[in-house]
């Protein structure tokens, strides 16, 4: 698996590859990881790492190389390319020269999308096929964030990406959307399979039978609010400035903002809070997944928020699956596909991002609705064990792969 993200064992947030390969072992499969020294999210590297251009972990039964990633991601555009190649040649001197040959596949996952180059190039030295998985839609999700602009350098990443489509034995798409994106593009559509993002109900449902969130919400001085909380990047694409005009527009409500999670425009964002006296809206720094999951049953509902962009309505949210698996309602603050699933599981409620009239007044409804978000929350539940488990998936994953290879 070449992942640049794949978390550590005590990294804040959840990674689908993390969860995923723990259950792999499980059944039996060996899984070793290339993966980055810096994660997205941070600003600084470990110091177990300055210095080193190869470290070799392990990760409960999982084998991790950790291979040097620039720490130069989060402060340009030329910094955040810097990073992607360094881990593109980082990565490629590890597979070739510290990773063995026996392999049955290489599965290469992106964002970002130059991952590919190192996946095709060590599929051709080590004659193993590999597995391209799509995460996110790009170079169209930078061009709408205005992330990519130059006209050269979009032509060069479309002539890529296309170059990646034809090489891989298979590709995965987490969204239905993308599956159609690829096909219009030209992809033959025999090798596109469909394992999306999940739910992770072996942590929630144990918290559910015994976690005291009355108990979680009186420690935060939540007792009498109405806490609407978002776990996830604090970047471009997130447009989490959308929710400062909410906020104060529900000034006089008791609903509270509550945001987890780190990114480049953090600091900006509680800048601008501190500057508008801003009092709902709360920050909280990445915490373990474990606890993730106590500050959304804490909550009255979660909310999935991006950009207004036309590639953005191709995706799902990924912790719109975790409130789910919390029988939480989700505030949806993307159109599209994310927008259809709450819809057709009637697990929450839409509202048109950066409108923020509309979104005042979705959540000025649903403010002393207490039975009708506890229904939607349950109608989420059961929706997300019926279609998104995650253990049900992965073991889908290894079967549609292993189709692929015979």
């Amino acid at each position: 698996l070449i992942h640049q993200y794949f978390l550590e064992e005590d990294d804040p947030g959840g990674s689908r590859f993390n969860e995923m390969a723990k259950l792999w072992n499980a059944e039996g499969h060996d899984i070793t990881v290339i993966a980055g020294m810096m994660h997205y999210s941070g600003h600084k590297k470990r110091p177990e790492y300055r210095g080193k251009w190869v470290i070799k972990k392990k990760q409960g039964n999982t084998t991790v190389w950790r291979t040097q990633v620039s720490e130069s991601y989060n402060k340009s555009f030329i910094g955040r390319l810097w990073a992607y190649f360094s881990f593109v040649f980082s990565s490629l001197y590890c597979g070739i020269f510290k990773v063995g040959r026996n392999y049955d596949v290489i599965l290469v996952t992106s964002p970002p999308l130059f991952v590919g180059i190192s996946g095709y190039l060590l599929s051709k030295f080590k004659r193993t096929p590999f597995i391209f998985e799509v995460r996110d839609l790009w170079p169209e999700s930078a061009i709408d964030t205005e992330v990519l602009k130059s006209k050269l350098l979009i032509k060069l990443a479309y002539n890529f990406e296309s170059f990646i489509y034809k090489k891989a034995k298979l590709i995965n798409v987490l969204t239905p959307a993308f599956r159609t994106s690829l096909i219009d593009k030209g992809v033959d559509e025999n090798k596109i399979i469909f394992i999306p993002n999940a739910s992770d109900f072996s942590l929630s449902d144990k918290l559910l039978n015994g976690f005291n969130s009355d108990e979680w919400r009186r420690a935060r001085g939540h007792t009498d609010k109405f806490v609407i909380t978002y776990v996830g990047a604090h970047g471009v694409a997130n447009h989490l400035k959308q929710l400062i005009d909410v906020a104060i527009d529900l000034r006089d409500s008791p609903v509270v903002f509550q945001l987890i999670g780190d990114g480049m425009e953090k600091q900006e964002l509680m800048n601008l809070v501190s500057k508008k006296s801003i009092q709902n809206i709360e920050f909280v720094d990445s915490v373990p997944k474990s606890e993730v999951f106590k500050y959304i049953l804490g909550s009255d509902m979660g909310a999935s928020i991006l950009k207004k962009a036309d590639t953005f309505k191709t995706i799902y949210s990924n912790k719109t699956f975790d409130y789910m698996a919390c029988k939480k309602p989700v505030l949806m603050l993307i159109d599209g596909i994310s927008r259809q699933l709450v819809e057709q599981a009637g697990c929450g409620f839409y509202a048109e991002p950066e409108n923020a009239q509309e979104i005042v007044k979705v959540i000025r409804s649903l403010i002393n609705e207490k039975e009708k978000l506890k229904e939607t929350g349950i109608n989420g539940y059961h929706y997300a064990k019926a279609n998104f488990d995650r253990q049900k998936l992965a073991k889908k994953y290894i079967t549609e792969v292993k189709e692929a290879l015979v």
